[in-house]
Parts: C-alpha cells; structure tokens; sequence
C-alpha cells in the first residue's frame, strides 16, 4: 500500500501522539500547531508541555503555517479541542483541496449548537468527505507504542475501511464502522460520565458506587444514543463501553482528574481542558429538548454550577424511583 500524506491538526498530546502513529505506519507526516516552542521541540522528538518524560523518534515534518502543512496532504487528522473546531475549519478551507479526508480526533458537542463535529465539518468543508476517530486511548501509550485499538468511522463504509487500514501498524488496531453518529455520541458523552465516576472517586465514596455510577452510565449513554440515531451495537463497542471504561477508571483522563477535584472541592479555574464540561451542558439541555431521562448528566451539570454538592448528587440519584435494570 503507498504511503499517505498524512497532516495533523494540532500540537497537544493526542496530536503528537496521532502523529507518531502515521509515522509508523510508513506515512509522511506533517503537524500544525500555533505553539511554535512546541513545533519545534515534536521535531526534536519531544513533547514537554503534553508529554513531559517521553521521548519518541524523529521524522514528523513540523510547522506553523497552515499553509504549508495543508499543501498536497492526502488526509487530514483534526485534533484540536471539540470547541474550537469551527474557528480551526474556517482557518483551514482556504488551504484544503476538494475531496481530501478530514478525520474529526477530538471528542465533544459544539455548546453553542448543540451540532455534532461531523455536522460542522460538513457545513464549512461540503466537498471533503468526513470521518472520525475514536476509541479507548491515552496519549501517553500511544506514543509509546503500547499496544491501543480505536474505530474509525464514516457514513461510507468503504471509506471508514480504506481509512482503518491506511492507519493501522503493529501496535495501532483500527477497526471501521459506517454509524458516524454513534462513534461521535459515544466518544462525546463519555467524557460527561467520566466527570461523575472522578466526583465519586475524588468523594470516597467507594468502589461499589463508582462501580453503579459508571454501569447506570452506559445504560445512560444508550438512551441518548438512541435519541441521537446511535446503533446499540455500536455503543457496545470501542467508541461507547471502551472508551467509557478507560475514562472512567484513571487520573490520566483530564476528564476523571476534572471530576476527581470536583468531588475533593477543589479550585477548578486553571485546570486542564476538560472537554466533558462543554458537553455537559449541551447535552444537559438537548436531553430535555428531547425528553431522554438523562439523570446523571443533569447531576454532573448541578455539579459543576456548585448547586448540589456530590453527597446530594449522590442521595437524589439513590432516591429516584426504582425500576427494571434495563429501563
């Protein structure tokens, strides 16, 4: 198969981290970024700002100029914070020849709109066919090679497939799926779930209620899913329960990390990006535009507002009518 060249959008730990992988996948690769500092240290095969301790091979062509990073790209990876992608798109149509790939790396809901990315990709770029990438990962093992596997998606089966391959190496297993929108809600509305299961760890509330928060989690994400045109299966699978599992389970999920201080009542103002907070509030409103019962998610919202406080959240989760399991 003939190498790609393959442009990144974005300089952070998932950015370079992505980057690495196309890189051993025998693709050319090039990476964007603002930072310039952080142009020129990924170059030099080091990351400090993201991924301070590790140290990867050479060979990533790096640059501040969108420009030049878009000229003659093969497919495009856009790794840029969920909210920022509309600002990025508009930056990038200028540069980006018809019919080149944009695959959509971050995770989230647009809070103004309540538009999944793939929506906005495909209103500012109509003439690039749209993907996703998602699944259970963390930069950190990625880029050192650990063994990872994540789903590629697009509404043409073909082409999530062609992509899935193209991107896979010995330690990156790409499955591909065609249910764009339930690889987008799954990976999306994790991050919310995420915050919940770190408010319950950060409150000691135990393993047992971590344990029930998460389970009563996914049978939340399956509601919304099914809202959203989500396929069960698909929830079922890396981009759902994988990448729940993962978030919701580790300190080196910003998300769970967010959630952690959260339940500790912490400062919050300063801490990493937590896309999970963005999302929650959309989804907290776009839950009640279409009447989907999505208690945790409106919990996880009166959190952050400082309106309950996680023992309440807790209790009025306890206290809500019982029901069937699957309900």
């Amino acid at each position: 198969m003939s190498a790609y060249k393959v442009t990144v959008l974005g300089g952070g730990a998932w950015g370079t981290a992505l980057a690495l992988a196309m890189l051993r996948a025998g693709h050319a690769v090039t990476l964007w970024a603002r930072d310039a500092a952080s142009v020129e240290a990924i170059a030099q095969g080091q990351n400090p700002r993201y991924l301070p301790g590790i140290t990867f091979e050479t060979g990533i062509a790096t640059t501040t100029d969108l420009a030049t990073a878009l000229s003659g790209t093969d497919c495009v990876l856009v790794v840029t914070p969920a909210q920022a992608l509309r600002a990025v798109l508009t930056e990038v149509k200028p540069h980006l020849a018809a019919h080149v790939a944009l695959v959509l790396c971050a995770k989230g809901i647009e809070r103004d709109t309540g538009r999944l990315l793939s929506d906005i990709a495909a209103e500012i770029l109509p003439d690039n066919p749209v993907a996703a990438l998602s699944g259970p990962s963390f930069a950190t093992d990625v880029s050192r090679g650990l063994p990872t596997a994540v789903v590629v998606a697009a509404e043409d089966e073909a082409r999530a497939s062609a992509l899935a391959l193209r991107f896979s190496a010995a330690n990156l297993r790409c499955y591909s799926s065609d249910d764009l929108v339930g690889v987008e809600i799954g990976g999306a509305l994790k991050n919310v779930f995420a915050i919940a299961a770190g408010a319950v760890a950060g409150a000691a509330l135990g393993a047992s209620a971590q344990a029930a928060l998460v389970t009563r989690g996914f049978v939340e994400l399956r509601r919304i899913g099914a809202a959203f045109g989500a396929r069960p299966e698909t929830l079922m699978g890396l981009s759902g329960l994988g990448d729940l599992m993962l978030t919701c389970s580790s300190a080196q999920s910003r998300n769970f990390a967010y959630g952690m201080a959260l339940g500790r009542g912490e400062e919050l103002s300063g801490r990493p990006l937590a896309e999970g907070v963005a999302t929650a509030y959309i989804a907290a409103r776009l839950t009640r535009e279409r009447g989907v019962d999505a208690p945790i998610v409106q919990a996880v919202v009166a959190l952050l507002d400082r309106a309950i406080t996680i023992n309440e959240a807790i209790a009025g989760l306890m206290s809500r009518p019982l029901r069937a399991e699957a309900d």
